[in-house]
């Protein structure tokens, strides 16, 4: 049996269709042969699709508030097999290409959408939620999520917030306390927040100064909002928590589903190896094959592709990688478990026409695989005879 576990090309074609790609092109050769598809992801974007596809799950749609306030926007996330876990990529709703360049403003936007999406799987009766934090168009430190859950927040002079007036960054000096445990459908499920990203909520790699100009910060306003942060932790006793790897994700998420949600925070592809019952699905395996868009030395830190090659090669399964383009120091990844890489692009081509004709280049490079395998199967069965 041979496992497909890919992650998407990005900007291509996402892990299922690359996956089933590949398999088009195995069984182009051998129709008998015995596949295994299982899209991957690293618990950025294409999460919800890969695991929805692995787990024969299913989607989810509804209408939320947007990275800004007074937008509403439509936003899916997914449901896997077991009925019991959503997947939640915060992008969906609070991310940063849902807005024009000119409306990045990280004091004006807010991840109340994202809140709403986790009160949607609440509703549905979710046990356990993944929740993928890349993306966003955010620094409000999850405060404006906590607030669409219901949760607990008293501002300056003791009043509470409003429910429908969502908190953006902005509002960060103003909030003095949220509380937890205190009824909200959110707190009776399992918060795993996938987290590939290591920086603390504030100081010079906090969320505001790294991340803050890409979303449309100021030098002046990243420094107040850092400032904000900081102030925000103290006020709330969750200094541990700002100071956790990944609390300064998604403009301070990775903090507040730490503080406020009693979250915990893993490394994206860890959490779908486990959703996907990858290693599993390996143990009767004798080939896997993973592949994503470009591989690189960088791939080797928390990438889709390593993290399944490191399964394999604890097996003891060869896994080779099927790629876009490669890098010149692609050589580390073999220390990690990868066995082989091809590249599925044929001749010299412009990139545009590589990611337009990806599907047949896939199918064309797998094809060609596996007649090798079958001829490299063929001389050792001759061998042996003599």
């Amino acid at each position: 049996m041979i496992v497909i576990a890919p992650d998407k090309f990005k900007g291509s074609l996402s892990a299922d269709r690359v996956a089933d790609a590949i398999a088009a092109g195995f069984r182009s050769v051998d129709p008998s042969v015995i596949l295994d598809l299982c899209p991957m992801a690293d618990g950025g974007e294409g999460t919800v699709a890969a695991l929805v596809s692995a787990t024969g799950g299913r989607t989810e749609t509804r209408r939320v508030t947007g990275p800004l306030p007074e937008m509403k926007l439509d936003a899916t996330f997914g449901i896997l097999g077991d009925n019991q876990t959503a997947v939640i990529e915060m992008a969906a709703a609070s991310g940063l290409a849902l807005l024009r360049p000119d409306q990045r403003d990280p004091m004006a936007t807010t991840t109340f959408g994202t809140g709403e999406l986790l009160m949607a799987a609440a509703e549905l009766g979710m046990k356990r939620v993944i929740l993928g934090i890349g993306g966003s168009a955010t620094v409000d430190a999850g405060i404006g999520a906590a607030q669409a859950c219901g949760l607990p927040i008293i501002l300056e002079g003791g009043e509470p917030v409003s429910p429908t007036e969502p908190l953006c960054g902005r509002d960060l000096p103003s909030v003095l306390m949220v509380k937890h445990g205190r009824g909200s459908p959110v707190e009776r499920m399992e918060i795993v927040v996938a987290c590939d990203v290591t920086n603390p909520l504030f100081g010079p790699e906090g969320a505001a100064p790294v991340f803050g100009p890409q979303k449309g910060a100021s030098p002046e306003s990243a420094r107040e909002l850092d400032a904000d942060l900081r102030a925000l932790a103290e006020r709330t006793h969750h200094l541990d928590a700002a100071r956790t790897p990944g609390a300064g994700a998604a403009g301070g998420l990775g903090f507040g589903m730490l503080a406020f949600f009693g979250a915990t925070l893993r490394p994206g592809i860890d959490i779908v190896i486990d959703a996907t019952r990858l290693r599993d699905r390996l143990q009767n395996a004798t080939l896997c094959i993973t592949g994503e868009g470009r591989l690189d030395a960088s791939s080797c830190y928390g990438k889709t592709a390593i993290g399944v090659a490191r399964i394999c090669q604890s097996l003891g399964i060869p896994c080779v990688a099927l790629v876009g383009s490669v890098g010149p120091d692609a050589e580390a990844v073999y220390a990690e478990g990868i066995t082989a890489w091809f590249n599925i692009c044929d001749e010299p081509m412009p990139l545009e026409v590589a990611m337009r004709d990806a599907p047949r280049l896939l199918q064309s490079t797998a094809a060609n695989l596996l007649r090798l395998l079958h001829k490299e199967s063929d001389l050792c069965t001759s061998q042996s005879m003599h």
